[in-house]
């Protein structure tokens, strides 16, 4: 994982993108962080529209929010998805465990395919722009082996493309900004 603190690969002081998923000790840890060359304030409000996730998951997962829209997101807010992993049909329930805009939200899985799902999105203003952290903690049914046939190539895939689609949606000159 790139550290904030140091320049990146590409010479800037903030790094462009980066994953990385790591065993622990209650099954896995994604890291995933992606610079936007947009403020905070801009980039926040997407991820408070639970509809906008449809937007940032690939289209193999055949991903629907199934929730009424608008969601009125806060702690305790749950939102019912339906979606297809290797062609089984799945339905999640993740529930907001922490809201604190602009800097910082938690969504935890109440029910879905991985025994556990934490996942954390933090946005902190970075070189003028928006550093967008990642943080899941997940468990999957199989354990290790699972893991890596499958799960852990599975979410690296949809990390990247949520950052690919993120980088497309959030251009510096400010064009195409989802709202704009």
């Amino acid at each position: 994982m790139t550290n904030t603190a140091n320049v990146s690969l590409s010479g800037r002081s903030h790094p462009p993108r980066a994953i990385a998923i790591r065993r622990a000790e209650r099954g896995y840890v994604l890291e995933a962080e992606v610079w936007l060359p947009r403020p905070v304030e801009d980039v926040f409000p997407f991820f408070a529209d639970a509809g906008n996730l449809e937007i940032l998951t690939p289209s193999f997962l055949r991903f629907e929010v199934l929730t009424p829209r608008p969601v009125d997101m806060g702690v305790g807010t749950r939102i019912d998805y339906r979606l297809r992993v290797h062609a089984i049909p799945i339905r999640w329930q993740s529930a907001i465990t922490c809201w604190d805009p602009p800097y910082r939200f938690v969504d935890e899985m109440l029910r879905g395919p991985y025994r556990r799902w934490h996942h954390e999105h933090t946005f902190e203003a970075v070189d003028g722009g928006t550093l967008v952290r990642d943080r899941v903690q997940y468990a999957v049914p199989g354990g290790a082996l699972v893991h890596a046939l499958m799960v852990g190539r599975d979410v690296r895939k949809i990390f990247t493309y949520r950052q690919d689609k993120l980088q497309t949606l959030f251009p510096a000159d400010g064009a195409g900004t989802p709202g704009a």
